[in-house]
This record gives C-alpha cells, structure tokens and sequence, in this order.
C-alpha cells in the first residue's frame, strides 16, 4: 500500500512533514510521498525523516495549472529541484502564489470575517500565501466546511485582487519533464479538473495534455465513483499512461480521509505503482531530494 497524494503544514495540511512520514511508518505504507501545492520545502525534511525511518519516499508537488479556462491540479513526482528550468518555473509560481496576499486578507476582512495580520503571523510559516490565508481561516472554527471557506471568501478575495491566475499546462508540463520529473492528473471527476466535461471531452482533452507532457492520470481517488474509477483505468491502458493514485490527505483539514486508506478503507493503491515511476524517474530519487 502507497500513498502519492499527501498535504502537510506547508501547504492546507494538519500535519507536518516528519510527522507525515511517522504517520506512514506507523500504518505500514510501503512507500508515499509529500505533494504540497505549490511547494517543494517540505520534502527536505520528510526525506531526512524517511531516511531515518527506513521509509520508501519520493520528493513531489501539487502544482495548479490553467488549461481551457480552467484549473487542473497536477501532481509532479521526482523531479530535481536544482534543475534550472525547474527553479524559474518554481520562482515564478511563488511569485504568483505569494503576491498582494495582504490585500487578499484586508479583501476577506471586507466580507465581514474577523481576520487581522496578527492572526495571520500565527500561520505564516515557510511561506506567507493561500494556503497560509486559509491555515488562518481554518483556525477561526467558523460554523462552515473548508470547500466554503474556498469557495465564498478565499477565492473570490483572490480574483477582486487580482491573484488567481495560474501558469499554463503547456508551458509547465514540458519543464517538470525536462527536470526528470513525472506528471499525473488529480481528481479529474472533481471541479478543479474536469467536471461537466463528457467523456469524449475529457478524453480528448487529456490526449492534448499527454502532448504537452502529461504522464499518467490518479486511477485510484477516494470519493472516485465506479464509473470514474473505470474511465480512468480505461485512459491509463488505452494510452499507456502513467498510473497512480493517493489520498489527498489533509489531516484534521479533510475530516474522514486517512493516509493510505482513504475514506473507510476504500484505498489500497499498489506497490507498483511506484516500482513503475522509479524505474521512470531513476532509483537515485528514492529518499532523496536532488
């Protein structure tokens, strides 16, 4: 059992990145990784801690991309972070993420939502973005779901201050696989993916990512229906795509969502699933951050 789809405090996650890798020590993963959005600086020390624990770990990231008026999480496995493409797609989307994110919390004070500077030192930890803003948010216990806090302050402070947008699929894409990295497609079923989409279009659409790309696609997802579980396996083998599949582990963030497990013990993702994206990225990736 892996686990290739995984959230710390870096990012919009309850747990930090050792205790992620002690987490999956202690349910018995046979390998995970640490795919926080936008963000590498967590894996460092997961990595140190895998070491440590002798767990299998590979360095990753959660990276949104825009295609079609639309945002796609992509996640990226394996890639060298020293690489020199990578580091001016990586300074940039830090730029874009970071940006005017003390007009956002003023925006989100404007909408009645009692939240200062002060509360948001608190939280600002490796970086002072998004997922910091909701880290804060989060902490006030306000009587709501954290897709609503997204969904009715977040995001909406982030498009009236101008700081939505998100670098193009086509143009990050071909850098993660230039830095020796793999890509896959996150919950294609859900809105931030491909959601009102047919089949044929979704098909036809992932055919256009694989161009610019694109690896493999999540065959397992823990609230996939039977049908989304079935078009993905129908992808991954019609264009031999690159199968993987994790939880999205949030921790208390994601209430009833388990590491390696999923909702209710409905994941089980493959050991070879990993073996298949060693043997694509290189076994000098395993428990080190290049």
């Amino acid at each position: 059992m892996i686990d290739l789809h995984v959230h710390s405090t870096v990012s919009d996650g309850s747990y930090t990145p050792r205790e992620i890798i002690r987490l999956a020590k202690e349910k018995g993963l046979e390998a995970v990784t640490l795919t926080d959005h936008e963000s590498i600086e967590g894996n460092f020390e997961a990595a140190d801690e895998a070491k440590k624990l002798k767990v299998n770990f590979i360095n990753g990231m959660e990276m949104t991309m825009s295609y079609r008026e639309r945002k796609l999480h992509i996640v990226c496995l394996g890639f060298d972070t020293k690489d020199e493409g990578f580091l001016r797609l990586y300074h940039r989307l830090r730029g874009i993420k970071e940006k005017d994110m003390d007009k956002v919390v003023d925006c989100i004070r404007a909408r009645g939502i009692n939240i200062t500077m002060d509360e948001m030192k608190k939280h600002i930890g490796v970086h002072f973005d998004r997922y910091a803003v909701m880290r804060c948010l989060v902490d006030l216990k306000l009587p709501c779901e954290v897709i609503t806090l997204w969904d009715d302050y977040l995001n909406p402070a982030l498009k009236e201050v101008g700081v939505y947008g998100d670098i193009p699929a086509e143009e990050a894409l071909p850098v993660i696989k230039a830095a020796g990295g793999v890509t896959s497609l996150a919950h294609y079923h859900k809105k931030i993916g491909m959601k009102g989409w047919s089949r044929d279009e979704q098909e036809r659409a992932i055919g256009e990512l694989m161009s610019f790309g694109l690896d493999g696609m999540e065959r397992f997802y823990p609230n996939y229906s039977d049908e989304d579980r079935e078009f993905a396996g129908y992808m991954i083998e019609k264009y031999n795509m690159l199968a993987t599949g994790g939880t999205d582990f949030h921790g208390a963030n994601r209430r009833g969502i388990e590491l390696g497990t999923g909702h209710e013990g409905n994941m089980n993702v493959p050991y070879e699933f990993f073996e298949r994206i060693m043997d694509r990225v290189g076994r000098d990736k395993l428990n080190n951050i290049l």
